[in-house]
């Protein structure tokens, strides 16, 4: 893609993460207590209740100007937003750049647009569970009907240009286990303790999503290693009693997702 069409990328994905942040905290806010009657339809600082004007809603800019402190009270804002921000912004960057605008079909198009969309719930996912260690059922079964879009487009691409085998079923299948049931067995056997009811479903729908087992533990290690590189240190330090796997999967799939022709590459007949 162009560096103009990247940009505007970035700028919508940016948007939506600080849309998705402060979605976060008014589900929580709602769900755990009565101070939902003091939210309006704009956004508010949590501390002083002052509603922000447009230029305190810049995102990313608006973060950095105020240092991460409201222009009001002076109390943190904290660094989920701007890391929301960031992640989306960066994550929809990313994602343009798999894409060649100037051969794609309509059905690479679809493909794209369907992960974009999926990446909006799993980045929703990954910040509810960043803040409050929790899952949402609801978005986890969305996550799982955007996957099966994404999936259903793959396939209907593969399919497009000959490529479709029952091969490509049986990966998906298997990206699904390593994923989805890796996380379904740790979560039976530690009865909870060691990852959330909801990590498992986040796989089945991360699992879906890339249909292929090599991308599948791509996303794996990738989660693992960068889960271990940010809380490690925190939970040695006694800061953290357990670690909220959700973001790390999400992360953990979008490398898989933009590495994806790279890796698919390096296997033997471009097992994809």
């Amino acid at each position: 893609m162009t560096p103009v069409v990247l940009t505007i990328l970035f700028v919508v994905g940016a948007c939506i993460g600080s849309f998705l942040c402060c979605q976060a905290r008014r589900l929580h806010i709602r769900a755990s207590s009565t101070k939902h009657s003091k939210l309006g339809k704009r956004s508010v600082c949590l501390h002083c209740h002052r509603q922000l004007t447009w230029y305190d809603n810049i995102p990313v800019i608006s973060w950095l100007v105020l240092r991460g402190k409201c222009r009001q009270c002076g109390a943190s804002i904290g660094a989920a937003e701007l890391l929301a921000e960031l992640g989306l912004g960066i994550s929809f960057l990313a994602l343009g750049t798999t894409l060649n605008i100037d051969s794609a079909s309509a059905l690479e198009w679809g493909v794209l647009i369907a992960t974009l969309l999926l990446v909006t719930v799993l980045g929703f996912l990954a910040i509810y569970d960043g803040l409050y260690g929790e899952l949402p059922v609801l978005y986890l079964t969305i996550s799982i009907i955007c996957a099966i879009l994404v999936l259903t487009l793959k396939l209907w691409a593969l399919a497009s240009v000959g490529a479709f085998s029952m091969a490509n079923i049986w990966y998906t299948v298997v990206s699904v286990a390593i994923l989805g049931g890796l996380y379904l067995v740790l979560y039976i056997v530690s009865r909870g303790k060691w990852v959330g009811d909801g990590d498992w479903l986040l796989g089945t729908a991360i699992g879906l999503a890339l249909a292929n087992p090599w991308l599948a533990v791509v996303a794996l290690f990738v989660a693992n290693a960068v889960a271990c590189l940010v809380m490690l240190p925190r939970v040695k330090g006694g800061k953290d009693r357990r670690i909220y796997f959700g973001p790390f999967m999400v992360v953990g799939y979008i490398v898989a997702t933009v590495l994806a022709e790279y890796i698919v590459a390096l296997l033997p007949g471009g097992m994809l």
